[in-house]
């Protein structure tokens, strides 16, 4: 369907077809005229399918048409580079529409919040910010919740695994009871449904393409030992020069350093980004990978929903992640608006039980490749590993009482 099609004000057609947006996703097909309508929503979808204009883009059109004097939408999201993001785009959907908009977010200077205060005090239609700024702004009566018609949720599952729910209902109970909420969601848990339950009223619920990667991503993983991630690490991306974009999920903000000093042993083009940088630092990182003057961007998975960059060739999994659906939104990053792409996953023993939930997952098979030769012997794919309380890990295999009787048969 054609954005065209939809019943939109002429100015946000015209800023949809100077951005180059021209057909609507399945998400926003399905949401768009919904919000419209002035339901309530209860939208999941995957990464990558375009739910940001699925929400801004309806509300942008209702606020186009209106007074301008109050702030009337509220988004919060659960990273400040998702907050950033999603601001960016607002002022390109709302270019002619003379609307004002404004990110709030922390781990920034003091001048940062004093620069946030005054725009908010000037006037801001379209707020969006995470819940600890926001909570902090709405203590000093810095922003106008009685004004609040329009309230979005984004990546809530995302929120109540950082653990926000607490901050969520705390900000929402400061809001008017009459108003329109938007939860938007990549999966769907039994917390977001018992969330919708608290917040949402008689909502319509929008399920695209739950927990299954895009059709565009060839996957495959190498089974090794945790001494063999970085050797390997290093001799793929070195074997695809052609890769322009690549980037690395890892466990903890520690293993982000040791990555990326091995990359840039190897001589190679790479930096991380994590919570312990500080926020200028953190988008000066993100700048450098859209504009391609960094090759190789390593992170974290709680940075993994604030990297809405295109074109990304390929994605590693350095460690697989312990919830399935996380899988999902690290590859995701990849094969984005219809392309192709990689996605790589290093599976040490320790790991294989939790990848054989990701296999289960999505319902098929990760191709499991050989390492090199030269850099010894891989382990046998045991999704029944486990992990011995005393710690034990690396060569040492561990398996289950009936695996080793069989074993001596």
């Amino acid at each position: 369907m054609r954005f065209d099609k939809f019943d939109f004000q002429e100015e946000l057609l015209d800023a949809l077809y100077y951005m180059g947006f021209e057909t609507a996703t399945p998400i926003q097909e399905q949401a768009i005229p919904a919000i419209l309508e002035g339901k309530d929503l209860l939208a999941c979808a995957q990464t990558g399918t375009g739910k940001t204009a699925a929400f801004m883009l309806p509300i942008i059109n209702i606020l186009a048409s209106g007074p301008k004097e109050n702030t009337e939408a509220l988004i919060i999201c659960p990273t400040r580079e998702l907050a950033i993001q999603i601001e960016q785009q607002i002022q390109g959907f709302a270019y002619y529409a003379d609307l004002a908009s404004i990110a709030l977010y922390g781990g920034g200077s003091g001048m940062e919040w004093e620069e946030q205060r005054k725009a908010l005090k000037n006037g801001a239609n379209i707020v969006v910010a995470t819940p600890g700024k926001l909570k902090s702004f709405i203590h000093n009566d810095y922003v106008s919740k009685s004004t609040i018609k329009y309230l979005v949720l984004d990546e809530a599952d995302r929120m109540l695994d950082i653990g926000f729910y607490d901050d969520i209902i705390e900000i929402i109970n400061t809001l008017p009871k009459e108003r329109q909420t938007l939860l938007f969601s990549a999966t769907m848990p039994p917390k977001i449904k018992s969330l919708s339950k608290t917040i949402l009223k008689d909502p319509l619920e929008i399920s695209i393409a739950i927990s299954k990667p895009a059709a565009g991503v060839l996957q495959a993983s190498y089974l090794l030992y945790e001494t063999q991630k970085s050797p390997l690490l290093v001799k793929l991306i070195a074997d695809k020069p052609n890769y322009k974009s690549i980037l690395i999920f890892s466990s903890t903000k520690k293993k982000v350093s040791e990555i990326v000093r091995a990359l840039r042993r190897a001589k190679l083009n790479a930096d991380g980004i994590s919570s312990n940088l500080e926020q200028k630092e953190r988008e000066a990182v993100l700048a450098g990978f859209r504009s391609r003057r960094t090759r190789i961007l390593v992170a974290t998975d709680v940075m993994s929903r604030g990297i809405d960059i295109k074109e990304i060739n390929l994605v590693i999994n350095y460690d697989v992640p312990r919830d399935a659906e996380d899988y999902v939104h690290r590859i995701g990053r990849t094969a984005r608006a219809e392309t192709t792409g990689v996605a790589i996953s290093f599976v040490n023993p320790e790991d294989m039980r939790a990848f054989d939930k990701i296999e289960k997952l999505i319902e098929k098979p990760v191709a499991k490749l050989e390492i090199p030769k030269e850099m010894g012997e891989q382990p046998k794919w045991n999704p029944k590993y486990y992990k011995s309380k005393s710690g034990g890990s690396g060569h040492k295999r561990k398996f289950h009482k009936s695996n080793r009787s069989n074993k001596r048969r």
